[in-house]
């Protein structure tokens, strides 16, 4: 399959987030995190609202204690 578009980034996560981004990846058979990664990406950007996720109410750090 062709790479299309796709621009490497780097990004700083949480260790429980990339594990859980690593189940979801072996479970759902997406190849790599990076798919998984993209699904998200798409998902919030055309089915979730910018305002729900962004706002203050739903902006929390799981692991800043």
């Amino acid at each position: 399959m062709p790479q299309k578009n796709k621009t490497p980034i780097s990004v700083h996560i949480e260790s429980t987030q990339l594990s859980w981004l690593e189940d979801v990846t072996n479970e759902f058979e997406l190849g790599d995190i990076s798919k998984a990664t993209r699904v998200l990406l798409d998902y919030a950007m055309l089915e979730a609202s910018k305002e729900d996720i962004f706002s203050h109410d739903n902006m929390r750090c799981n692991h800043c204690g």
